[in-house]
């Protein structure tokens, strides 16, 4: 046999072969896509929730010393550092709620539409006035 008729060896995948592996990409892809995004939101609540906690902090402290709970979210940026926390449900820093009803307060991260359905933590801060 010489070399112009002995067979090459050929290199590559066949067609089947990359069908295959583009098949089980998918099937990993559909299997993990829901638990990655339901992650996703958890983290974003368990953010706004904290956020809203660090907020209640400042609204209860500002309370304390005015005698009374101020339910402007601008007026804390100052007492947070310069700035307000950024609710991740609804992309804002305005993504809270504050509720006043004489010497009570709720405090709450709003649902917003980043976080899919779930039930905001709502903070109660009152005081005896004095």
């Amino acid at each position: 046999m010489n070399k112009f008729t002995a067979r090459k060896k050929k290199h590559g995948f066949t067609l089947i072969e990359l069908l295959v592996v583009v098949l089980i990409l998918g099937v990993l892809t559909a299997v993990a896509l829901p638990s990655y995004l339901s992650s996703v939101n958890a983290s974003r609540q368990g953010a706004a929730n904290a956020n809203a906690k660090t907020l209640a902090t400042a609204v209860q402290a500002k309370g304390i010393i005015a005698g009374a709970y101020d339910t402007t979210l601008a007026d804390y940026a100052t007492d947070m550092g310069g700035a307000l926390p950024m609710n991740p449900c609804t992309g804002t820093t305005t993504g809270y709620t504050l509720t006043n009803s004489g010497t009570q307060c709720l405090v709450n991260a709003n649902a917003g539409t980043n976080c899919g359905t779930w039930t905001p933590s709502t903070y109660t801060l009152g005081y005896t006035g004095g």
